[in-house]
Order: C-alpha cells, then structure tokens, then sequence
C-alpha cells in the first residue's frame, strides 16, 4: 500500500459499485474512503452487504461525500441522466473524477463536465476498463507493428436479459438511461473500433435498419457501419443487444494478418486472458487447409482490469497533488471521440438509418 493513498469516495451504491469498491481496495495505491446513497439505510445495506471495513464513511446523500474535504476522488456509477449534474459539482468541489460509462447524454453533456474537470484541475476517466489489461497493450503492440493496413473490424457485446430486466432495469428506463443499449455495450464496441484505429475519427456513421426498441422508445438492439475515407479506407461495424446469447467480440483484418478475440470486455478469467493472432494465413493447394493456424497469445495480469483502472487513476491524481503535473488529457479524449461516435449512431438511429458525416 503507498504511503498516501488516494482516498475514493462512490456516489450511488448501485450493483456495479460492487465490483470497483473491491477494485479500489485491491489497487495498491487507493483506499476506500466513503460512500453514499440518497439514503443512509441504502448505504449502510452496501456497506454490510459488501463486508466494507469500518472506517469506510457512510452517507445518506451525495453532497456529503463532496462535501468531504478527505475525499480525493469520486467513482460514480449513477443513471446516465445524472452524470452532467453531479459530475460537475465533484469537478467544482475538486474531486478527480471515475465516471461509469456512458459518459453523458450526448457530447453536449459530455463537454460541461470535461470543461469543469479542465478548469478545477482534476483528472477524469471514464469506466471502460478492458483498456488497462495488459492484454489490450499487447493486442495493440502485434497490431501496429506487424498486421499492416486495417481493412475491416467487427465488434460485437450482446446478452440475454431477463424479462425482469427488461421490464425494470434503468438501462430500459428513458428518464434514467435513455440510450439503452448504445449506450451500455454499444459503448465497448464503439471504443474498441475507436482503439484499433488509434482514435481517428470515421468519416461516415450508418446504422442498420435492425433497430429494437422497448414501448417507451429505449434501443434494446442496434447494428451500425463505420467508414473511413482514403487513404486510410477502413470499414467496420458494431452490433450490440439485449436480445441475444453472450457475446464480447473483436475481429480485426488487416493486410498481413488477423486478430479476434472472443471477450474483449470481461475475460473469461481474471488473471489470464488471451487472443487469436494470425500472421501471413493462405489457403493450401486445392483449398484443403489453411497454411498457418492462429497463435493463441496468453497475457496474465496481477491485478483485475478494474483494479489496473483506478490504479492509473491514482497514479495521475497522485502526480497531480504531488508534482503539480497538469491532468492527463488522454483519457478525457477517447471519452468525447467515443461519445461523438455513438452521438453519431443515435442520430443515424433517429434519422431512419440515413448517413451522418462525422
């Protein structure tokens, strides 16, 4: 454990809390300082629920963990249609900021908060977690220097909901989480895309016409086609649903070789995960074969992928009260590139699956 740790506070113990609350104690160099919900029996259910150490402060609403001149940093894993308000007031009251995904609304939203975060001076980082395995620093090394031109990427997050969380869930509710699944595994998809072409944005965003809707408007499937112009052509596309079997892919191919893995947002394992390379694959004479098999290319990781996340987190907060470095302004980058994709796609969406020029 550093000698100071980063001291987090989370806003809404909803169930995904459960997961960073234990990512924030195994992190080495944060500790778990407070929490709160709209109400104290709320928190103090958390708390027990989850075997939280006693001195971990517990409160009844959200000003108070702000409020908390003890508090470094917020995790907040609230509906969407809260992040603008509260996400603002942790960056006024100078809290660093770990904000569940999707970001915002929109990227109107999206900007308030990272212009708040700029002009407090505080970092902020977004819950997309499965870039800080060491697998995804390893499937980017073999893709840049090896596999060549990128022609065409797919990635695709599904599951199969309950009927319970289909009829109740917030990520269904309008007033709550109004993007649905685009914003949910859509997100993933979306910045996976993003990663492989080193966040340059695509020229064209299409949706396809397989749009699902709840009653109440809310996306429960969407499919949508990327494209980039010359002369670096790519093509790519999502699919994300709450209607299908599990599924967390990405395929990559590109001139010289190929790369596919098979769960890209949660690994099957914690402390291993691995990924398909393929390089200079032909067919053997009479198309009987293939000339080379896929190498399957193992990573182990220490530490899960939500405790690696907050410990970068830390580790910039840190340099920030420390050395007085200015906040990291790569993480709020990929957040907006990825946030104006999916603003793409929803206008696509709503615009009956016509073109949008990014």
């Amino acid at each position: 454990m550093a000698e100071n740790p980063v001291r987090f506070g989370i806003i809404g113990c909803g169930e995904i809390a459960r997961k960073v609350a234990g990512a924030i104690d195994l992190a080495p160099n944060s500790i778990l300082y407070a929490i709160a919900s709209r109400s104290i029996e709320k928190a103090k259910n958390f708390a027990a629920t989850n075997g939280l150490p006693e001195n971990v402060k517990i409160y009844g609403s959200y000003d108070q963990v702000l409020d908390d001149p003890c508090v470094d940093a917020v995790y907040m894993p609230l509906p969407t249609s809260l992040h603008v308000q509260w996400a603002v007031l942790a960056a006024c009251k100078k809290k660093h900021l770990l904000l569940e995904k999707p970001t915002a609304l929109d990227v109107a939203e999206l900007d308030q908060i990272l212009e708040a975060c700029e002009s407090n001076g505080v970092q902020f980082m977004d819950g997309s977690m499965w870039l800080h395995h060491p697998r995804t620093a390893k499937m980017k090394d073999l893709l840049s220097n090896y596999s060549g031109h990128l022609n065409f990427i797919h990635s695709q997050s599904t599951s199969s909901a309950t009927p319970e969380f289909l009829e109740s869930n917030i990520r269904v509710k309008p007033d709550l989480d109004a993007l649905g699944v685009l914003g949910d595994s859509a997100w993933y998809c979306i910045g996976a895309i993003l990663w492989a072409k080193d966040y340059q944005l695509p020229t064209t965003v299409t949706a396809l016409p397989d749009v699902t809707r709840n009653l109440a408007g809310v996306i429960l499937s969407c499919t949508a086609s990327l494209h980039w112009d010359q002369p670096d052509t790519t093509v790519a596309t999502i699919h994300s649903s709450f209607l299908s079997h599990s599924s967390m892919d990405l395929a990559i191919c590109a001139s010289k070789g190929s790369l596919h893995v098979k769960d890209f947002i949660i690994p099957y394992q914690e402390h291993s995960a691995s990924f398909d390379f393929t390089l200079g694959s032909k067919f053997l004479d009479l198309h009987i074969g293939w000339s080379v098999k896929p190498e399957e290319v193992c990573v182990t990781s220490q530490l899960p992928q939500e405790a690696l996340m907050v410990q970068e987190l830390a580790r910039l907060v840190e340099g920030i009260r420390k050395s007085k470095f200015r906040p990291d302004s790569k993480w709020p980058g990929i957040s907006r590139k990825t946030q104006l994709v999916m603003d793409a796609v929803k206008k696509s969406i709503d615009l009956g699956c016509k073109t949008v020029n990014l």
